[in-house]
């Protein structure tokens, strides 16, 4: 009598849950990525309930931001006793810089959550790696639309006026929005890609900083000197701060929607797959 003796295969170090964290975003539908993505953005939100400090950012920065210029710089652009026209000028460009400034905390979070160990378990998991990346933004354009409603608020109470259709200020909300989106994966990009917080926010800083103030945000671009105005002229946050300022104040558009909208998707086009492939890199 023969007696047969079978053998299980050796485990490897790829085991189950390591091929479904694998390969199982191949395998996730559209539903599924969207289910895992509101499950993230919930996860994201209750963190902010629990952290509130985390706020103060946004509550805090459109308040002194409008208060600053309007007072200190509205005076001497718009005329001394005139700051209610500068209102109106400075209110929908600091909509565009809410945008960058929320953007670079985005950078910032991201590579300390790597340093924490957050991500690691969330690419231990059979979901998809964009799902993760897509409900950070997700939760910090929510952050940006309190700081809008902040800012437009602080901004009422200063004397801006909408001079067209209530529409016009929401797309330019909504136009602002999808600027700031496409910012939010440059920075996410950078997050996952230098070693420390403070070097995100100091690389930040180095972009941040020439495109605010070399942009028609503040001031009008007549003022600067030829080289400035010429860079100015192809600045993004310039485009998109004058086309919410038309919006708002029922002007001309002209192209700077439709220029805002491209920058938008390009930014978004290149930096969300680069971002998305070296989340599953990262190390």
């Amino acid at each position: 009598m023969s007696t047969v003796t079978t053998t299980k295969p050796a485990p490897t170090a790829a085991g189950p849950a390591s091929v479904a964290a694998t390969h199982g975003e191949g395998r996730i539908g559209l539903r599924g990525n969207l289910r895992h993505i509101g499950a993230l953005v919930r996860r994201n939100a209750l963190q902010i309930k629990q952290d509130p400090e985390s706020m103060f950012d946004v509550v805090f920065m459109p308040i002194i931001f409008t208060l600053l210029f309007v007072f200190v710089f509205g005076g001497a652009i718009s005329g001394k006793g005139n700051q209610a026209a500068y209102v109106n000028y400075v209110v929908p460009g600091l909509m565009a810089m809410m945008g960058m400034n929320i953007a670079m905390g985005v950078g910032t979070g991201v590579n300390d959550d790597f340093k924490k160990g957050v991500m690691d378990r969330f690419r231990s998991m059979p979901i998809a790696r964009s799902s993760v990346l897509i409900a950070k933004i997700v939760v910090e354009l929510g952050r940006m639309m309190v700081a809008i409603a902040i800012l437009l608020a602080v901004g009422f109470l200063l004397g801006l006026s909408i001079k067209g259709p209530v529409l016009g200020l929401f797309l330019a909300i909504g136009l602002s929005a999808v600027f700031g989106a496409s910012l939010m994966w440059i920075f996410v990009l950078l997050g996952l890609t230098l070693k420390t917080p403070q070097a995100v926010q100091g690389m930040a800083m180095m972009v941040l900083m020439p495109l605010q103030f070399g942009s028609s945000i503040f001031a009008p671009p007549t003022t600067m000197p030829g080289w400035l105005q010429s860079f100015t002229d192809y600045n993004p946050l310039s485009n998109l701060a004058d086309a919410a300022r038309a919006l708002i104040n029922d002007a001309p558009v002209g192209n700077s929607v439709w220029v805002t909208l491209v920058w938008s998707l390009a930014i978004t086009a290149v930096t969300m797959p680069l971002a998305v492939r070296k989340f599953r890199q990262k190390t």
